[in-house]
C-alpha cells in the first residue's frame, strides 16, 4: 500500500491506495481540489464537511452532464476498473458527507 498526500482547498489529506494507483489518486485529488476551490475554497465561509459536500455535488453535476446523458450506465459500461472504483468511492464519500451535513444542521 502507498500513501499519497493530497491538497484539497489548502488542506492536506493523506490517503492510502494500492501500489501503482498513486498517479490516478493524485489526478482525482486534483479534480476534487478544483471543485473545492470553485465551491469557495478555504476562505469561502464553509466548514470542511460542507466544502467537501459541495465539491462532491459539483463533481456529480459534471458527471451528470456527461454527453451520454446517463451517468449510471456510463460508469457501469466503462471497462476501466479505476473509473468504476473512483465513481464508487465518490458515491460513498457523497453519502457520508450528506449524512454529516444533516447531523451538523440538527
Amino acid at each position: 500500500m502507498a500513501d499519497v498526500r493530497l491538497s484539497i482547498a489548502g488542506r492536506e489529506y493523506i490517503v492510502t491506495c494500492k501500489n501503482g494507483e498513486e498517479s490516478r489518486l493524485m489526478a482525482l485529488g486534483a479534480m476534487v481540489d478544483e471543485k473545492a476551490r470553485e465551491a469557495g475554497g478555504p476562505s469561502g465561509g464553509l466548514n470542511e464537511s460542507r466544502l467537501l459536500l459541495f465539491s462532491a455535488l459539483l463533481l456529480a453535476d459534471k458527471l451528470h452532464d456527461n454527453p451520454s446523458g446517463n451517468v449510471a450506465s456510463a460508469i457501469k459500461n466503462d471497462t476501466d476498473p479505476a473509473v468504476e472504483q473512483a465513481a464508487e468511492t465518490l458515491e460513498r464519500l457523497a453519502d457520508r458527507l450528506e449524512s454529516l451535513a444533516l447531523r451538523l444542521e440538527n
